[in-house]
């Protein structure tokens, strides 16, 4: 059979693409390497049965208002969105700690001194949030719709994360800068190393850091039955190694990295750069995590390093192909929040920190002894763990080389051009042949927004202008 495109990749961006194709009317076939679909966007039973873990992503700050998910009714196709009492919560030494609320005035008022200086920049930003991420989420080369609320988050994100944090005076507000600017796996020093970060507050601030109830899974089963609403079609153990496994088709997307695109197509080796890999750990708990600061069990994502300077410390450490002794962990607890995860009275926790590409050193131990630093006791409620070091993630995902889960660094070059500087970065030497997945811009996580531009130029290069539609 012949089809209009084929998509390969069946993650957020992979669906993402194909939905868009299929909404235009073309004939679109969905090519999965696995037996299942999702990606990195999955829920399993790794420990234990009844026991629900994300296999990567768990809460995504950009995926309920992103333009792709807004022209998708996913909620007739079963997801529903759930939120914590606070988006981030990063604990101190002694007990303290501190958040970023959806409210701009109660994440300041723990600020002391900052809290002014914090509330003016968010409570510009945060209304302009629309605005600047419809930049944000597509290529960089190209003219802004709104350039002067886009210059005002800008000349912010453009700065290394130690110069953003400079303007705060409280070890506190800066520790929690810290927390989310660790986002980028980049030293801190690096220009452009605040931008994640920033964008992840703005993201807080204007529309809250999500999790899909059931977990992960349910934003790619959602996509699947909206796609095949469409008239789409997914087949799953179809592995694309050559051109020639390709199906008749017009159009060839991929959600996959240069360097894979190269070997498929035999093309010249691509300028590309992995990142630090991600060395993660899944646990299934007897209870919630006994957290010094109690408050900090009622936030889904927690940021676990101690202060800036430790959390600085600990990147750049990585950065240089060391492993911290003081890792900084990135920790979500779901359960708190969304009690199908897990059997009645039970919990799942993951938390992963960075390791240089490839590393086979286990982290267990550091990830645990942090995460006890600030909740005494940890260990105690530990019923099973599975543990994913970056071969793990390598095998599981093509696009997770050495376990960079981005898919790709996040460099100043990797940003602006990813993979290339063009107002088109989706497309290939190759005639109807598109990336769209992380390695292409914006970059990682679920929002669908690669596989979304791709398939608009894709539809574009057969003379069809996209159509914006609105799914709910």
């Amino acid at each position: 059979m012949t089809y209009d495109a084929v998509v390969v990749g069946s993650g957020p961006n992979g669906l993402a693409a194909a939905i868009r194709l299929a909404q235009a009317d073309l004939s679109v076939l969905v090519l999965e390497a696995h037996s299942h679909i999702g990606g990195g966007t999955r829920t399993v039973e790794l420990t234990k049965p009844g026991y629900l873990h994300d296999v990567c992503s768990a809460v995504m700050p950009f995926a309920e208002h992103s333009a792709a998910f807004r022209a998708m009714p996913l909620r007739e196709h079963g997801l529903e969105w759930l939120y914590s009492d606070s988006e981030v919560a990063h604990p101190l030494d002694g007990g303290g700690a501190r958040f970023i609320y959806h409210d701009i005035a109660r994440t300041a008022d723990a600020l002391g001194t900052d809290a002014a200086d914090y509330s003016s920049l968010f409570g510009r930003l945060a209304p302009d949030a629309d605005d600047i991420f419809s930049y944000a989420m597509g290529p960089m080369l190209r003219l802004p719709h709104h350039p002067w609320k886009l210059a005002r988050f800008g000349l912010a994100a453009l700065m290394s994360a130690d110069r953003f944090a400079s303007r705060y005076d409280e070890p506190g507000s800066q520790a929690l800068f810290a927390g989310v600017a660790a986002h980028a796996v980049q030293p801190f020093s690096q220009a452009t190393s605040a931008s994640v970060g920033l964008a992840m507050m703005v993201a807080a601030h204007a529309y809250r850091w999500p999790l899909p109830r059931g977990g992960a899974t349910s934003v790619t089963t959602s996509m699947a039955s909206y796609f095949a609403s469409l008239g789409g079609t997914i087949e799953t153990d179809r592995r694309i190694r050559t051109a020639s496994d390709f199906p008749a088709t017009r159009l060839k997307l991929l959600s996959s990295t240069p360097t894979a695109l190269a070997s498929i197509f035999g093309l010249a080796e691509p300028r590309w750069n992995y990142g630090p890999g991600a060395f993660k750990i899944d646990w299934a708990l007897d209870g919630p995590i006994p957290w010094k600061n109690t408050e900090v069990g009622g936030a889904s994502t927690v940021h676990v390093g101690g202060s800036y300077e430790e959390i600085a410390a600990a990147e750049k450490t990585v950065h240089h192909g060391g492993h911290p002794d003081k890792p900084y962990v990135l920790v979500t607890q779901p359960t708190n929040v969304d009690a199908t995860r897990a059997p009645s009275g039970k919990h799942v926790a993951w938390g992963y920190c960075h390791v240089p590409n490839g590393s086979d050193v286990d982290m267990v131990d550091g990830i645990e002894t942090q995460i006890e630093r600030f909740a005494p006791g940890f260990r105690d409620q530990i019923i099973a763990k599975h543990v994913k070091p970056p071969g793990w993630y390598t095998d599981y995902n093509d696009t997770y080389v050495g376990g960079d889960i981005g898919a790709g660094a996040f460099t100043p070059r990797q940003m602006f051009g990813r993979p290339k500087l063009s107002p088109n970065p989706y497309s290939t030497p190759i005639d109807g042949v598109f990336l769209c997945g992380a390695s292409t811009a914006p970059g990682a996580g679920v929002h669908g927004m690669a596989g979304w531009n791709a398939a608009a130029a894709a539809l574009k290069s057969l003379g069809i202008e996209p159509t914006p539609r609105t799914g709910r």
